[in-house]
């Protein structure tokens, strides 16, 4: 999954980057308003964090624009100023969450897991794909009860197809969540991902289908 942080304390950005890519976020990080609006015309991703004070352009422009635009990617907003008048402002703006600073990284973590499971509607964190079970508080996935030794960027394909399940990911979504600003975007190497998954899941009643000339979809299928 893919997350645009706009901050511009570097330190912080930093910091907060390193946090979240270990937990297996793709992360590409600006420092003020101008670029992440640029960004938000031009990239996808499927969340969005971002501080209100910033150069060029101060974050409630970049969120109006936003939604100006009709993109409903999730939003969570810091905030230094904490009072209630300013929480409901942000709301009522099109920000879909808010933390205020300083903060623990585990209440912004799980409110990150949160917005992501709201905006692919899905209402607990465990997804159920026959045998195959996601759990997107851990971003781990057992297969048969057991753990599914996955490569970080087999990970990623399959955990965009679980939050997805049942409907077709196409596979630049698959290749622009996984590759942030600083790699190459190679749309052919999903399939070499996808092969290794397939491998991976023989044998269970999970399949990635291929629907030519759209892209992949994970569903349960029956073997005979």
């Amino acid at each position: 999954m893919r997350i645009l942080l706009v901050e511009d304390n570097q330190e912080l950005a930093d910091w907060l980057g390193r946090t979240l890519r270990r937990q297996n976020y793709t992360v590409d990080w600006v420092g003020n308003g101008a670029d992440a609006d640029f960004l938000l015309h031009s990239e996808r991703f499927d969340l969005v964090i971002l501080d209100l004070t910033l150069p060029k352009m101060d974050g409630q422009e970049v969120l109006r624009r936003l939604r100006a635009r009709h993109n409903s990617t999730p939003v969570l907003v810091l905030t230094a100023n904490n009072t209630t008048q300013s929480r409901v402002s942000e709301l009522d703006h099109g920000a879909d969450d808010y933390v205020a600073k300083p903060f623990e990284v585990e209440e912004l973590e799980a409110r990150i897991r949160v917005l992501l499971r709201r905006s692919s509607q899905l209402a607990q964190p465990l997804v159920e794909c026959g045998d195959l079970v996601y759990d997107s508080n851990s971003h781990e996935f057992t297969l048969r009860g057991q753990p599914l030794p996955l490569t970080p960027r087999e990970r990623a394909v399959l955990e965009l197809l679980a939050l997805k399940l049942g409907t077709t990911v196409s596979k630049s979504a698959l290749a622009q969540s996984l590759y942030s600003l600083d790699e190459t975007l190679s749309v052919d190497a999903i399939e070499i991902y996808v092969h290794r998954l397939r491998k991976k899941l023989e044998g269970s009643d999970a399949a990635i289908v291929t629907l030519r000339g759209l892209g992949y979809v994970l569903r349960r299928v029956h073997r005979g």
